[in-house]
């Protein structure tokens, strides 16, 4: 992970959240609202109107009492004219505005597809033939293909890297600036469509056929066209239409009732009811609210493979996340030098440079740097004489040789107590001490050889990221469970767990032990989110409810999870539960809002309709309203005037605090709840002042 990440700066995701942010200022941009205004007149279209029953039968309403202006009789009203069109109007600008909000939701992810599809043109490539290569188009291209990309090129498929190494700049599909390494072999080998060699070449190896790419399938996800609905949100859909189908057997029934107690219901009016009735709010809001939380995501670089997946993230009871990269950064930094024997510390740090000064690693670097804050200084001169030697896994050493004759290395411990041995030297006496009290603290030793002497132990250290232990906490309230992987000893790995403040840990995990976690909490009933980048993480990701891929790592990775993270950031997960428990926490706030208010509305309109044939009603009466006639209107045009109202709210979403379901559930009830039953009795109450002054 070190070779992607050592090109970006750690606050990479902070510059990603501020590009959220700055890209959501534009939500009410002039361009998508002028195009969403046309679009939700188009969505007036039956075909479109009937996937809605709530605004479907709105929009019956709004042809009805159209007809009823044109034609007073039509149906048997008696009711003036003036009053049929008005209510004819008032129908129009609720199915408009309901219409409005789906349209703006889709329009932001139009406007984003059109900037990718910029992204995606004819492109051309360098293809491997039997005979040498061949200058092809990009839509030629099909899985198998080998193309050859140099610098300046971009590259013209997805793909694999299977031989070099090269700076791959992919901010046409990131948004950052910051090019990243991809070379052969290894986790981080899957490059896109799109992007462009800065430096070197690569062969890659051609993954997808036209119209597969991955850049395609950002476009389709973006622009909505793959839109499915969530399962809570059909439970919701359907109850929803239970309710409205109930409310207009009860409004076809009125008329009846009322011949028999001698009362005249007029069609308009009955309408309004049947309108005012009817969950017509969050009816409105529902799909625009489906769509918006996916464009969230999106716009927070992560493409969901579906809405389901966005919203899994707001029901995860246990997060998996790997130690190195994600919770640490993943680099080993000396932390001290501890001599050995008797040695002093200049001592050791004179050799521990001098076998250090060629070593271009992170670990090498930061000895240098070490002795540097120390005021320590050593023989460049000798240093810069000497023949270096790479590290290798055979050996699990790196060191130099010295133009005299002298072998420096340093290495893992017990690697360097093999070569001393074999030279016939001592292994000191406190050497054992000083590794396992490293070990404990949760540091990796390195000890420093000359020849047959051991120096002391080099103390590297993987340093927590600021912040991780209170963001583990805000998932601790919101009963959420995080658990740590690492391929570290169990001590490292306790030292880090408990630094970090993570829930559990698994030491020395390989990748069927992160299957048998997440199978283990699945049978307990609890959903699993976590993140990956290898291909030997893909069956993980596959298993869990909500896998995350980077995508700087392979391509196996990328297909078995349901996200895909642009900018390769694994702490990126915690956001995205939170978003997931936004998106959540939206819908049933304006759920509840929307029921909420329809109580309001009951009190204005029932007591308008019934109350001159029934005066007891008048105690229902509690607004006071001006007249039956003022009473319905204004119950109508509040109706529909808070539709827009809430708009932004389902677009951006309620905003989030992490905390437990029970606190969650009363704050809601508080805000939205008392809220949505207090807000229309006022609203209808100030709109009924302004009507009343025309009746």
């Amino acid at each position: 992970m070190s070779t992607v990440q050592s090109m970006k700066t750690p606050s990479s995701y902070d510059s990603g959240s501020r590009s959220e942010i700055k890209k959501s200022k534009s939500m009410f941009g002039g361009d998508i609202v002028r195009q969403a205004s046309i679009d939700a007149l188009r969505k007036f279209h039956p075909k479109f109107m009937v996937k809605n029953p709530m605004m479907f039968l709105v929009e019956l309403g709004f042809v009805i009492t159209l007809l009823l202006t044109i034609v007073p009789d039509a149906f048997g009203s008696a009711a003036p004219r003036w009053y049929n069109g008005v209510v004819s109007l008032i129908l129009f600008v609720t199915v408009w505005f309901a219409n409005f909000a789906e349209a703006l939701a889709e329009g932001r992810g139009k406007a984003q597809a059109d900037s990718l599809k910029q992204t995606k043109k004819d492109l051309w490539a360098q293809k491997v033939t039997a005979t040498g290569t061949i200058r092809v188009s990009s839509a030629s291209l099909r899985k198998g293909d080998i193309i050859i990309v140099r610098e300046g090129e971009t590259i013209a498929g997805d793909g694999e890297v299977i031989e070099g190494l090269a700076s791959i700049d992919e901010s046409a599909i990131t948004g950052e600036s910051a090019p990243v390494l991809k070379e052969s072999g290894g986790d981080f080998c899957s490059v896109t469509a799109g992007t462009r060699v800065v430096s070197d070449w690569v062969k890659v190896r051609i993954t997808s056929d036209p119209g597969e790419s991955f850049l395609d399938r950002m476009i389709a996800l973006v622009e909505g066209a793959e839109r499915q609905k969530t399962p809570n949100e059909l439970a919701l859909h359907t109850v929803l239409v239970s309710l409205t189908l109930i409310f207009l057997i009860v409004v076809v029934t009125l008329p009846f009732f009322g011949k028999y107690l001698n009362i005249t219901l007029h069609t308009a009016e009955l309408i309004a009811l049947l309108v005012c009735l009817i969950p017509t709010t969050i009816g409105g809001l529902l799909s625009a609210i489906g769509i918006a939380g996916m464009d969230r995501v999106t716009r927070f670089n992560v493409i969901a493979t579906s809405g389901k997946a966005v919203e899994a993230c707001g029901d995860i009871h246990t997060i998996i996340l790997d130690k190195t990269g994600t919770i640490t950064y993943g680099n080993r930094l000396a932390n001290d030098l501890i001599p050995v024997n008797g040695n002093s510390v200049q001592t050791l740090a004179r050799w521990a440079a001098v076998g250090s000064h060629a070593d271009e690693t992170p670990e090498g670097r930061s000895v240098l740097e070490w002795l540097t804050k120390h005021s320590l200084s050593y023989d460049r001169e000798l240093s810069e004489q000497g023949e270096f030697v790479p590290f290798k896994a055979e050996t699990r050493m790196s060191g130099i040789d010295l133009p005299d004759g002298r072998l420096v290395r340093k290495g893992a411990v017990d690697a360097i107590k093999q070569w001393v041995a074999s030279k016939g030297g001592p292994i000191p006496s406190d050497l054992d001490g000083v590794t396992e009290k490293i070990a404990k603290a949760g540091g990796t030793p390195l000890a420093v050889a000359v020849d047959d002497q051991i120096y002391g132990v080099i103390y590297l250290k993987d340093t927590v990221k600021p912040g991780m232990r209170e963001r583990f906490e805000q998932l601790r309230k919101m009963g959420i469970r995080t658990v740590m992987c690492t391929g570290d000893n169990p001590l490292t790995a306790a030292t880090i767990a408990r630094e970090a403040g993570v829930d559990d840990f698994i030491a020395e995990s390989k990748p069927e032990d992160k299957l048998a976690l997440i199978r283990k909490e699945q049978g307990e009933g609890k959903l699993v989110a976590m993140t990956g980048d290898g291909t030997n993480d893909a069956p993980a990701l596959a298993q869990a409810d909500v896998g995350i891929a980077m995508n700087s790592g392979t391509t196996a990775a990328k297909e078995a999870a349901n996200m895909v993270d642009l900018d390769s950031d694994p702490t990126k997960v915690i956001e995205v539960v939170a978003i997931g428990k936004q998106l959540l926490m939206t819908r049933g706030a304006l759920t509840t809002f929307s029921i909420a208010n329809d109580v309001a509305k009951y009190f204005a309109i029932i007591p308008a309709l019934f109350m001159i044939a029934i005066p007891e009603l008048s105690a229902l009466n509690i607004m006071g309203l001006h007249s039956p006639m003022s009473a319905v209107l204004s119950a109508l045009i509040f109706n529909a005037v808070i539709i827009p109202l809430l708009i932004p709210l389902a677009m951006k979403g309620v905003a989030y605090k992490p905390l437990s379901s029970e606190q969650l559930l009363r704050r809601n009830m508080l805000i939205y709840g008392l809220g949505g039953l207090i807000a229309p009795f006022i609203g209808i109450k100030l709109i009924d002042l302004v009507v009343g002054v025309f009746l």
